[in-house]
């Protein structure tokens, strides 16, 4: 299979048709390949909060065209009201904050008959920004791998993620198109197994050599065979570098340390979150348990059976090898090194 460039995304995943968002349903992959249409910013806060979309980056790609379809009609009060409503859909993402604090102030710096088209093309740049931020982060990742790299990675932090070839998966495209990434190991991802119905298909897409291992095989591989680099994405990172991704990262950031492998998280600056001291204080979904206890509908623990849903955990910036953002790399990761990479 050729090697596809760097800014080729196949994956068709979110396309804006001025009066409507269309968005690839994840729930349903790898099995089929459907989509769901929002024609409302309702209709896009349901679509993230149920996981028809997912992904730090995209959340906010999702969130800003949610706001541009509730100016349709240009009426403030229409995005006043609608704000709020997508605002609920994910809480952890910070870039679904970002987004719509960045889409509010559009709305608010014009009169109302123009309200339609700024917000449209404010959705569209926001959008766009993104794609951007991912060939850059693609590129300055790489350079930090070594050639002939085994990686391991965890959750989906790849095209379907973000809006264009992703963050944690973007970076390891990177290093595939220059000879550095030799094999990928994506983890599986229990309960929800991201892993395995996405981040696999992508790289199986992409012709990128890759086999999937079940979350607690992590330790095992590092320890028999030679793994080179975990590599991870974020869904907010603290003011002093702790970063918040999904559930089990942390593990793996342990798991890492003590075999001496660097353990990379890759993310654009909208993913971080000044405001927030450190890791402690971001907010951790817990979703359904239902998630847990079956899988497609099929039960897997007896009837009655309680369970935790814990959708993220905090690894502490002590654990992170370095924070690859679009602005530049994060090394050693502290609070006073990320401020200087987002300010420069």
């Amino acid at each position: 299979m050729a090697k596809k460039p760097l800014h080729e995304d196949p994956i068709k995943h979110i396309v804006w048709k001025g009066d409507r968002l269309i968005v690839l349903d994840q729930r349903y992959l790898p099995r089929t390949v459907k989509y769901a249409t929002c024609r409302s910013a309702a209709d896009v806060a349901k679509a993230t909060k149920d996981m028809v979309l997912r992904g730090a980056p995209l959340i906010g790609c999702a969130a800003a065209y949610g706001m541009a379809l509730a100016a349709r009609r240009n009426r403030l009060s229409e995005v006043l009201k609608a704000e709020p409503v997508l605002r609920r859909a994910r809480p952890t993402a910070v870039n679904l904050m970002h987004a719509l604090d960045h889409m509010l102030a559009v709305a608010k710096a014009g009169p109302e008959k123009t309200l339609s088209k700024r917000m449209a093309a404010a959705a569209v740049k926001y959008y766009e920004d993104d794609l951007g931020f991912n060939a850059r982060m693609a590129a300055l990742g790489a350079a930090l791998l070594r050639r002939g790299s085994n990686v391991i990675t965890h959750c989906n932090a790849g095209a379907l993620a973000t809006a264009g070839i992703g963050t944690a998966v973007g970076m390891i495209r990177g290093g595939w198109l220059a000879g550095k990434v030799k094999h990928v190991y994506p983890c599986e991802t229990r309960p929800y197994l991201q892993g395995a119905r996405l981040t696999l298909w992508e790289l199986m897409m992409a012709g990128i050599p890759a086999t999937l291992i079940t979350d607690n095989m992590a330790a095992h591989l590092m320890k028999t065979r030679k793994i080179d680099a975990v590599i991870v994405g974020s869904d907010r990172i603290a003011a002093n570098g702790d970063v918040c991704n999904k559930i089990g990262t942390y593990g793996l950031a342990i798991l890492a340390r003590h075999h001496r492998i660097p353990f990379y998280v890759v993310a654009p600056s909208t993913t971080v979150d000044l405001s927030t001291k450190h890791g402690d204080l971001i907010p951790i979904e817990e979703r359904s348990i239902q998630e847990v206890v079956e899988i497609f509908g099929a039960k897997i623990a007896p009837k009655g059976a309680k369970a935790h849903h814990f959708g993220f955990d905090v690894t502490p910036h002590a654990l992170v090898t370095a924070i690859v953002t679009e602005k530049g790399v994060v090394s050693p990761v502290n609070g006073a090194n990320l401020r200087k990479v987002l300010n420069s």
